[in-house]
Order: structure tokens, then C-alpha cells, then sequence
């Protein structure tokens, strides 16, 4: 599976949410296993299904890192519905924006929903780096790249 790099136009759209039925009669099976895998084989923390052109609100996360918080690594049509007034500023790079690394402000804490693997609503608080990553894939979820938040900044 390759990792989509910009200019293509699918990593500046927002995706489409995904029918909890296709969920729950395992549809994304493959697609999760691949996505796992290309990140793990490009050394990443997490990766959006627009990062292997895939218009799907999909997004998994590094497994001993989604397990240390006690959350999935897998998510589905996911929203972050809060976000910490407290910020803090690290440097992100992006699997699709090859060799690009710049400081990003972001909420220390954010609560989110989603949908797991199983086709069940789920909603959490989660803090620390973890949060960091679920609002990097987030965002390309919905269209932004860490070149976008670098403008703003």
C-alpha cells in the first residue's frame, strides 16, 4: 500500500463518513490491516485512509500506543467535540509530506467520538502525546495537513 503525498487533491478534502453496517460486517477488514502495516513499514505513528487515497473518515493509530491509553488503534468517522484552552507546541512531520517538519500548537486535551471496530460508539478524554496524534489524523480526515496549521501559526 502507498502513502499518498501532496499535491494530491484527496489529502485537501474532507473524507467520507463510513456506514457503521459496512463496519460491523467487516468491509474495512483489509483495508485496516493494510493501512496498519504501510504505516508501520513508513516508521509512522498513525495514518489516515486519505494517506493511501482512500476517501473513507478513517484512521488508525500505533498499537502500543493507542494499548499504553488504553483506547483502540482504529477509528471510524471520528470528531474531536473538545479541546484544551491548554496548548502546547511540537514539532510533527507527516507521512505524506516527506522530510517536512515544523513546530504545531495543539490542545493538550481533547475528548473525541468515533465509532471502533466493531461498529460501536465510543467517547474519551485523552491527553498527553496520544492526543496529539488523534488530532493530526483528525485533521487529515478533514482535509488539513500540517502545512495548513504551520500557515496559521
Amino acid at each position: 500500500m502507498e502513502i499518498t503525498k501532496i499535491p494530491n487533491k484527496i489529502l485537501a478534502k474532507k473524507m467520507t463518513a463510513v456506514a457503521v453496517e459496512d463496519i460491523k460486517n467487516g468491509s474495512y477488514r483489509e483495508l485496516i490491516s493494510g493501512m496498519k502495516k504501510a504505516m508501520r513499514d513508513n516508521e509512522g505513528i498513525g495514518l489516515a485512509a486519505n494517506q493511501v487515497n482512500k476517501d473513507l473518515s478513517i484512521f488508525v493509530v500505533d498499537e502500543k500506543l493507542a494499548e499504553e491509553a488504553g483506547l483502540p488503534d482504529t477509528f471510524f468517522n471520528p470528531e474531536i467535540t473538545e479541546y484544551s484552552k491548554d496548548a502546547d507546541e511540537l514539532e510533527e512531520g507527516c507521512l505524506s509530506i516527506p522530510r517536512f517538519y515544523v513546530p504545531i500548537k495543539r490542545a493538550k486535551k481533547i475528548k473525541i467520538k468515533a465509532v471502533d471496530k466493531n461498529g460501536n460508539k465510543i467517547k474519551f478524554r485523552v491527553r498527553g502525546f496520544l492526543a496529539r496524534v488523534l488530532q493530526h489524523e483528525t485533521d487529515h480526515l478533514n482535509g488539513i495537513t500540517i502545512k495548513n496549521r504551520a500557515a496559521e501559526n
